[in-house]
């Protein structure tokens, strides 16, 4: 390898190699496309071959690119290393909740990556949702979150770097008597006359808020008068079981004693999860966390769109991206 070999065009490497797509690869990076093109054709030079397969619908990589991406991988960690002696500090690791299920994004992720580098101290916390976590973020108390970006206000969303991750299948929480329980999965249609409870007035969670209004305008059903958010497991379960409204969330969270989860169909909407960060964050536990969140939505296909789901305009131009 060159002796001059700057670590960007590994980075523009990886960040292409793992969405297979230069727009969105560019837009995480924070870059024109047209110099992450740039940069790729020079490290194909540098190396003497061709690292992708390129034509007008799909990249891929060749085996060349397959056989690098790992050790570029670990290059780029250990130039990070380097920079800044990250690894004297723990990476801050928001969760969202602390609510443990059996198929939540955040946690798989963040597991995965302690699991791929246990030399990093990798710390959980747990703001409530991505507009809480947004404000520590920016104010460089916090390192990375997770949830819906096109949710955050846009002065916040210029400050913060985003990678789509996982489209998740929203659902509702019932009470375990209320008249759609029995049903496997819930149409959108069977809601009417059932107003729906988005955390409307939860400061911690807007953009959640953002994309339930948003539903269930394109579907014609009702919110559910704000109520104060409920805080854990145990009060979560009381809310519910008060209230009595369906409450929106997205399939693979925890039981709730008490209630059920439903997904819902007819279509099928989505949430698109996404890794949020600030752009000049540099630590190898970031790295370790792009890694697992890629390795999982390539392995489960977690950013693949069902035909016909249901997801607002604006989450969908940034999984275009």
């Amino acid at each position: 390898m060159p002796h001059d070999l700057h670590p960007r065009l590994l980075r523009g490497f990886v960040a292409v190699a793992e969405t297979l797509h230069f727009g969105r690869a560019a837009s995480q990076l924070h870059v024109a496309q047209q110099a992450l093109s740039r940069d790729v054709r020079a490290l194909e030079r540098a190396l003497g071959g061709a690292l992708f397969l390129r034509s007008t619908r799909s990249v891929e990589l060749t085996p060349a690119g397959q056989r690098l991406l790992p050790k570029a991988r670990r290059l780029l960690a250990l130039y990070d290393e380097i920079l800044g002696a990250t690894e004297d500090r723990p990476l801050l690791v928001d969760l969202n909740s602390e609510l443990a299920g059996e198929d939540l994004t955040a946690d798989r992720i963040l597991d995965a990556a302690r699991r791929s580098r246990p030399e990093s101290e990798l710390l959980a916390r747990f703001h409530g949702g991505l507009a809480a976590a947004a404000r520590e973020l920016v104010a460089h108390r916090l390192d990375v979150s997770f949830g819906r970006f096109a949710g955050l206000p846009e002065p916040v969303r210029a400050q913060l770097a985003h990678r789509p991750v996982r489209l998740e299948r929203m659902a509702v929480v019932l009470p375990a008597d209320h008249p759609l329980a029995p049903l496997a999965e819930v149409p959108l249609a069977a809601l009417r006359g059932h107003p729906v409870d988005v955390c409307i007035g939860n400061p911690a969670t807007t953009e959640w808020a953002d994309l339930g209004r948003r539903l269930l305008h394109d579907h014609g059903l009702a919110a559910a008068e704000p109520y104060l958010p409920a805080i854990g497991l145990g009060e979560f379960a009381r809310y519910v079981a008060r209230h009595g409204n369906p409450v929106l969330t997205t399939t693979g969270g925890p039981e709730i004693a008490g209630a059920v989860t439903r997904p819902l169909v007819d279509p099928v909407p989505l949430a698109l999860v996404g890794l949020v960060h600030r752009p000049d964050l540099r630590h190898p536990g970031l790295a370790a966390l792009r890694a697992a969140a890629a390795e999982l939505a390539a392995a489960e296909g977690w950013l693949r769109r069902p035909p016909g789901s249901w997801l607002p305009p604006e989450d969908a131009a940034l999984l275009a991206r």
